[in-house]
């Protein structure tokens, strides 16, 4: 008996093992591609966030910075709560100005108050304190009542100075938050009750640069030209000081007409494009206000992945400084 042979058809055939090998390797190509735009989406999702973070950052350090410096020098007695009358007839040699700043140090209350004008430890990253001094106004003549216009740089209103012989005082630094071991924007106040606060800011703020616009003053000397509303030169806070010559030094302060301000404040990790993020300048470009003597007008560039900002703007004062 002849047997029978049926004859398989190509196309009812199974795949060789080179085209299941093939497959595989085009199948994992396409999964390998995927994953890659999965995470390129990923990171731009991060750096879009990230940056809209640092935007909302720069808005609220802006506002309230500009809010508190333009309080600076707030004296109308004729609607101030005027609790701070004694230091209005003490000579201005005994004055602490409404402006003063220290280049490149780390807060200390010495500072703050006056008692000290020497810096004996460094700002993070070279940072600048500045401290802020002004009046609370009442809401008519004699009224003991604050109108609730002035806050301090916690956003709280307050109604009088620290003692008889000051006024409001508001200091902002850069410091380690303690909560989140993040660099931040710091304030420091004190309240109506005379008890010293500090309270962060803005997280992530790395550096605090700060140029003042003075008008007719020399570096390292006494003023000595006649005097107008503009300022003439931007100088830092140590080139206002007068060595061995305090009541030079505060006059120079009283010279102040407006304040450069520069930040520099960073996303989380992870969260720049690139590992390597360039160099900022937070006074502006690069060789306009960066200079060698001043260590933090450059912030160098870092390795840690992190989206940076740099934040720059002026604020002209506007209450006379010299009134006292």
């Amino acid at each position: 008996m002849r047997k029978q042979y049926k004859t398989v058809s190509r196309a009812e055939s199974g795949m060789t093992l080179v085209e299941l090998l093939v497959a595989m390797a085009l199948s994992g190509l396409v999964a390998l591609a995927a994953v890659s735009i999965l995470i390129v989406a990923r990171q731009g999702f991060t750096s879009v966030d990230s940056s809209s973070q640092l935007r909302d950052n720069e808005r609220f350090a802006t506002s309230i910075m500009r809010r508190i410096i333009t309080q600076s020098g707030y004296l109308e007695e004729k609607y101030a709560i005027d609790t701070a009358s004694d230091f209005l007839i003490k000579s201005p040699e005994e004055i602490e100005p409404n402006i003063k700043g220290f280049n490149n140090a780390k807060y200390n209350q010495n500072l703050a108050t006056g008692v000290s004008t020497t810096v004996s430890t460094t700002g993070y990253n070279n940072s600048d304190m500045l401290v802020i001094r002004y009046q609370a106004g009442e809401t008519y003549i004699n009224s003991g009542i604050s109108d609730q216009t002035m806050i301090n740089c916690s956003g709280s209103s307050q109604s009088t100075a620290i003692t008889s012989t000051e006024r409001m005082l508001s200091v902002f630094h850069i410091a380690v938050n303690a909560d989140t071991n993040e660099p931040s924007l710091m304030c420091t106040w004190v309240n109506d009750a005379g008890t010293w606060s500090t309270q962060p800011l803005i997280s992530g703020v790395e550096s605090l640069q700060l140029l003042y616009g003075t008008d007719g003053v020399t570096t390292g000397a006494a003023p000595t030209e006649t005097e107008d509303s503009f300022p003439d030169s931007y100088l830092r806070a140590d080139q206002l000081t007068v060595a061995s010559n305090n009541a030079a030094t505060l006059a120079n302060w009283r010279r102040v007409r407006s304040i450069r301000v520069g930040m520099v404040i960073r996303g989380p990790a992870g969260s720049a494009p690139e590992k390597t993020v360039p160099a900022q300048y937070p006074l502006g470009a690069e060789g306009v206000m960066n200079i060698a003597a001043d260590t933090g007008s450059t912030f160098s560039s870092q390795t840690d992945g992190r989206l940076r900002k740099s934040i720059t703007f002026t604020i002209h004062l506007r209450n006379p400084q010299d009134n006292v």
